[in-house]
């Protein structure tokens, strides 16, 4: 990756009147605000529907977008909607937190106003969209017709004859439910569509897109119910076995996922067509593409289904370079980040090295363990992307608020400051020093929050994925602090 700098911040963030972030005004807004600031790159979280947990990480699909982020004023100006019907719908009581429930209670019944509105199905442009899609929309827009007609209930669930995907049972699902079916690809129509001209203009601001993709499949997705072949699963299209990782500093139980393991035997008999699919269809969304749990790839955690906690997995031997030849033959010269933290073997850092992907390094793991530790700047080859902490670690400001007097006193004569509070700031000047070509931090730590402002803390459900930027908190002061680091440092 040419040397750059960058912001974290996911879509749900950014400010909005209707609950969450979209890819309207404010999207553009923050495009804006990161050219100012000298920054090269906009790092987002997976952008795939949710289900319950409202983790990116859990989506209804590896292709589909998530339809909250279908901005509502752009479709005002398309005549698809009106004012009063926006305004009717109760999007939250406060801006900074995203209240889910009541964003799925709403929005579709606003969104299926402007489909009945509008007269997409006349146009070439969704009938290109539909055809070019149709590998992974027809199986998506299916399931979540059948799906709320359910009730909502994990397709796990449903009857045995469209669980199993017995041929008239779809047919006779697609012919009932036709309107319905029909709702769905308009919503991916319309998501693409205002993402694609969101892209374009960051692209035309010098600005790129790094996504993020989820090594694993959730259970409840179209992916598993259409493609059951390609899991882990027994004669009933149960998960036999299921992902997650070991105890660990973030939980002495570990971290049960509960996602589906692939057949990874099968996929290399297939030349791993699914995941050629994936990974093309990812190229063509962002610039670059981040493989979450690329660690994955290497050695995999297998749990026993069934299991409260994942302390009786057992690693497993992964697919190795013969994934990694099979996504780097379709990326057409698009750019891959590969999160190699956690467990890390021997043969991670081999296939890193003659993958040429660059690996991550997290500032904040680097002070308690002395000059040493991997993740202190001084260590850093050029081919690294460096963060100050993801989405699952609490923020600088809040980490180093509750350290031991002894990483305090290493981190602030590390960094070469006074003061404690110092330090999330220096921290930050020091990973844009780095010889690390790209530097990516949060956009709670470029403004000093708190872990009020923490996105996910592993292994809890219920608080997570909510934090949102307010209306004017990003300033021209932040901007021209950023941009003076990035060109000090050559980013």
């Amino acid at each position: 990756m040419r040397r750059g700098a960058g912001v974290l911040l996911p879509v749900t963030s950014l400010p909005s009147p209707y609950g969450i972030g979209t890819f309207g005004r404010a999207a553009y807004a923050f495009v804006d605000f990161l050219r100012d600031a000298g920054q090269r790159y906009w790092q987002v979280l997976p952008l795939g529907p949710t289900s319950y947990g409202d983790s990116p990480y859990q989506s209804f699909s590896a292709f589909a977008g998530n339809p909250y982020f279908i901005d509502l004023d752009l479709l005002e100006r398309e005549g698809l909607l009106t004012g009063a019907e926006i305004s009717a719908c109760g999007w939250g009581d406060d801006p900074a937190a995203v209240d889910y429930a009541r964003i799925y209670r709403h929005r579709f019944t606003v969104l299926h106003a402007a489909f009945r509105r509008s007269r997409h199905a006349d146009t070439p442009a969704y009938r290109a969209f539909c055809a070019e899609n149709a590998v992974w929309l027809e199986d998506y827009s299916l399931y979540m017709a059948v799906k709320m007609h359910f009730g909502g209930h994990e397709w796990l669930r449903w009857p045995e004859d469209i669980r199993m995907r017995e041929p008239e049972a779809l047919a006779r699902c697609a012919r009932e439910l036709a309107e319905e079916i029909d709702f769905w690809k308009f919503c991916q129509f319309k998501f693409f569509e205002q993402w694609r001209a969101l892209k374009s203009y960051a692209n035309g601001l010098g600005v790129e897109i790094i996504g993020d993709i989820p090594i694993y499949v959730a259970l409840d997705s179209a992916d598993v119910w259409a493609h059951p072949e390609q899991f882990q699963l027994d004669g009933q299209r149960r998960p036999s076995r299921v992902a997650g990782v070991p105890p660990d500093m973030f939980s002495s139980d570990g971290q049960l996922w509960g996602n589906p393991l692939y057949d990874w035997e099968r996929m290399a008999r297939e030349d791993y067509a699914w995941w050629k699919l994936r990974m093309k269809f990812s190229s063509e969304l962002y610039d670059v593409v981040r493989i979450d749990h690329f660690v994955g790839i290497a050695h995999y955690y297998s749990i026993p289904a069934g299991d409260d906690t994942a302390k009786n997995g057992v690693w497993v031997d992964g697919p190795g370079e013969g994934l990694i030849a099979a996504i780097s033959s379709v990326m057409g010269g698009k750019r891959v980040i590969a999160e190699d933290l956690g467990i890390v073997i021997p043969e991670v850092g081999r296939m890193l090295k003659r993958s040429g992907y660059p690996g991550m390094k997290l500032m904040q793991f680097g002070f308690d363990s002395g000059p040493d530790n991997e993740y202190l700047p001084c260590h850093y080859d050029k081919n690294v992307v460096v963060y100050g902490g993801t989405h699952d670690n609490e923020t600088l400001a809040g980490f180093f608020a509750h350290q031991p007097r002894r990483v305090l006193r290493f981190a602030r004569a590390y960094l070469g400051v006074r003061t404690s509070r110092e330090i999330p700031w220096a921290l930050i000047r020091a990973g844009y020093a780095s010889s690390a070509d790209t530097a990516v931090f949060q956009m709670q730590d470029l403004l000093g929050l708190g872990n009020e402002a923490r996105m996910n803390t592993p292994s809890t459900i219920g608080e997570n994925w909510r934090w949102r930027l307010a209306e004017g908190q990003l300033t021209s002061g932040t901007a021209r602090k950023l941009r003076e680091l990035a060109e000090l440092y050559g980013r």
